[in-house]
């Protein structure tokens, strides 16, 4: 299943995409679930295809797409997972994951601008792998790891180079407003048994930045959620973001920088392709 989070007349909903139309599960699952979020944390995902027989279809086109989870917990973002990008850093591999955090409101939906910020001209692209957590777990085994994945998306870890590198905390160039790219929707793990197969390439303008497969993270996904549930309770919702690879433009030289009237393309085998005009901050 694809299913989407997406505002429309009347207010936020979600859905399930069928073609180029979006069966809405909003009105189906009311009072049961606010949201895909709200799916599940209900255990309701399943019931999802059931209830898009019957439900009213709206034209994919004319809505406007949101976060594939607007409202997570936490979003737990993976840094130097490649080791090509290991290796045009400069820096060192890490023995066990390098973790930062974004925050919801540093991200957009599929199609909508990312937002170069005013202070900055140094806005990075960053196409990654996002794993959204279904069922609840905490000090999850690593063999036992993908039964708590509801799905995956795309993920456009857009960075702000110059901010990041004000101290050793990457925080500050990470999650500015509308920065991050999430969707364009949720393909469950159904459909991708085994996310160690996938092939993820990032384009600006239409040029190839990044391209690599997923079976190169030095941290696979499994591990990742071990390691994070360790920390503290992975809750549904919650989105791992888990790495880039080689290629962005912070180390090409010339660097190469996200720009006004620019469109930001990722694609990952499975999934489909998230893609965003850049504009900048009024």
């Amino acid at each position: 299943m694809r299913l989407v989070s997406f505002e429309a007349e009347g207010g936020a909903g979600f859905g399930l995409v069928e073609g180029d139309a979006v069966a809405d599960l909003t009105g189906a699952f009311a009072g049961r679930a606010a949201g895909l979020r709200g799916l599940l944390a209900a255990g309701l995902l399943k019931e999802a295809r059931h209830a898009a027989a019957s439900a009213p279809r709206r034209p994919l086109a004319g809505l406007r797409l949101l976060p594939v989870i607007p409202d997570p917990d936490k979003i737990i973002c993976v840094g130097l997972n490649y080791r090509d990008h290991v290796a045009e850093t400069g820096r060192t591999e890490t023995p066990e994951p390098a973790l930062f955090a974004r925050f919801a409101g540093s991200q957009v939906g599929h199609g909508q601008p990312l937002v170069r910020p005013r202070v900055s001209e140094r806005f990075d692209y960053e196409g990654e792998l996002a794993v959204v957590i279904g069922t609840a777990g905490r000090h999850v085994v690593e063999g036992d790891a993908l039964a708590h994945v509801a799905g995956y998306a795309c993920y456009n870890e857009g960075s702000v180079r110059d901010w990041q590198m004000h101290t050793t905390q990457f925080l500050a160039g990470k999650t500015f407003a509308g920065t991050g790219a999430f969707g364009p929707w949720l393909v469950t793990s159904d459909e991708i048994p085994d996310p160690s197969t996938l092939t993820l390439e990032t384009r600006l303008n239409g040029q190839v930045v990044q391209r690599t497969t997923t079976d190169l993270m030095i941290t696979g996904v499994p591990r990742l959620i071990a390691y994070i549930s360790t920390i503290l309770p992975l809750l549904p919702g919650d989105v791992i973001v888990s790495g880039t690879p080689g290629g962005v433009g912070a180390k090409r030289n010339p660097p190469l920088w996200m720009k006004p009237g620019d469109v930001a393309e990722v694609e990952i085998s499975g999934i489909g392709v998230l893609r965003n005009p850049v504009v900048q901050e009024a």
